[in-house]
């Protein structure tokens, strides 16, 4: 029997006044990754807030086909930046996921590779583990005679795109810290705290020293909580609602002694940045939190929007490259950043920078979407990696790591030498004037 929340729960449905916003004009059709692979409606943001209204009226039930339409949306924004009418699909995704993951029940498969990504990738310690057999692995020349024998294509689909992602190893930067102050360089212009991230701090640790180098070389002291844990933002991307909402509390807790202190918290993972920015949303409801939640936010910043704030101190030194840039989702649509990255990258001296086509079209990484959807991930990888071979590009450079997974993968399945880059690892080695040449970036 409908309800005035129709098939939805009471706690936290998609809005109605949210839903009337979209006139559904189509504007969105081509900016949707999952609209452009199969052209189904029903597989678009239109046709998924249609979804979202029948059920709110109590026209349609909640059930694993209805499910399936939000499990293939990337969540990757691209729809709020096209639309002219300023629909929230945003809030509205994120209302709608809490939901059918209290209502779904999934595969018995389905639920076990899920609570083995959560029970691990929001853990730096769990993921040194990983990292450890990962680098043991690769070492022993098993990966290769895996690759090499085809035994990998025998191997389920999430399993063989997890293999296929897997970063190289080297245990000194997967178990390397950072210390609790970088004092700035040149005269201090600001005090700034730095999130470490998860997968950051482990598989990406040259990105984190190399942010906390271009701050310090800028005039920032930059302040690193030794306490910090996971943000929250694959849990709040995926729905997993109460999990998202106790890391964010904890994540709270952990910077708010620092918080008071510093002008910004900065943030060099787009897919961080985003959710980090929304904690006075995620907690709106929380007595105990919702104005300590805000208050961080409002003091998060990408670590491009920092830089592209501050005049330049630190020298760049030329670096001759042809670079392609791929705006990360989370920063280009869910953030709203675009001009910052291009103003940093067009201050290196002899750098060019190409233009990718399909710039709005995701990758496919989507926070876990590559390891949970990896077919239709695939497909996105594949139509971008040839996107950037048209440009020539011998360097890729993105400010999200899961994103530089995911580009990797895909130009290395279409037998393409591009190295990978995040944009502030660029900004590092123009400042450090460190080389390079297209033989040290093939």
């Amino acid at each position: 029997m409908a309800t005035e929340t129709g098939a939805f729960d009471a706690h936290q449905p998609p809005s109605a006044d949210l839903l009337a916003d979209c006139v559904h004009c189509g504007f969105c059709l081509p900016a949707c990754p999952t609209y452009a692979l199969w052209q189904r409606e029903t597989d678009s943001p239109r046709g998924r807030i249609h979804l979202m209204k029948v059920a709110l009226e109590g026209k349609a039930d909640i059930t694993t086909d209805f499910a399936r339409h939000f499990d293939t949306c990337l969540g990757c924004m691209a729809c709020v930046t096209a639309c002219p009418s300023g629909v929230q699909y945003d809030k509205l995704v994120e209302a709608t996921r809490p939901q059918l993951e209290r209502r779904i029940e999934r595969t018995t498969g389905d639920r076990l590779f899920r609570k083995f990504i959560f029970s691990i990738f929001p853990y730096p310690k769990r993921l040194r583990w990983v990292a450890l057999k990962l680098w043991a692995y690769q070492k022993t020349g098993v990966q290769w005679l895996v690759r090499a024998t085809g035994l990998v294509e025998l191997l389920p689909a999430r399993l063989r795109a997890m293999e296929s992602m897997a970063p190289s190893i080297r245990l000194s930067d997967a178990f390397s810290s950072m210390p609790e102050v970088v004092p700035a360089v040149t005269p201090k212009r600001r005090r700034v705290a730095m999130l470490l991230g998860c997968v950051q701090q482990v598989f990406f640790s040259n990105v984190n020293r190399a942010t906390a180098r271009v701050l310090a070389a800028e005039g920032c002291e930059v302040v690193i909580p030794q306490g910090q844990g996971c943000c929250g933002a694959l849990m709040f991307h995926t729905g997993l609602e109460n999990e998202a909402i106790a890391m964010a509390r904890q994540f709270i807790d952990a910077f708010e002694t620092e918080l008071s202190t510093v002008d910004t918290l900065v943030i060099n993972a787009a897919g961080c940045g985003s959710t980090l920015k929304e904690y006075g949303y995620l907690l709106r409801n929380d007595p105990d939190y919702a104005t300590r939640a805000k208050a961080l936010a409002d003091k998060c910043r990408d670590i491009s929007e920092v830089l592209a704030d501050l005049e330049p101190q630190a020298t760049r030194h030329p670096l001759p490259l042809r670079i392609a840039y791929h705006d990360a989702c989370h920063l280009q649509h869910a953030q709203q950043i675009s001009a910052e990255p291009r103003k940093l990258l067009a201050s290196i001296p002899e750098l060019e920078v190409c233009e990718i086509q399909e710039s709005e079209l995701c990758c496919g990484s989507a926070g876990i979407y590559n390891l949970v959807e990896p077919e239709s991930a695939r497909e996105l990888g594949t139509r971008k990696a040839q996107h950037i071979a048209t440009t020539g590009a011998n360097v890729l450079v993105s400010s999200n790591p899961g994103c530089l997974l995911q580009m990797k993968a895909s130009l290395e399945q279409e037998g393409r030498t591009v190295h990978t880059m995040h944009l502030v690892e660029l900004l590092d080695a123009s400042i450090q004037n460190i080389s390079l040449d297209n033989s040290a970036t093939n």
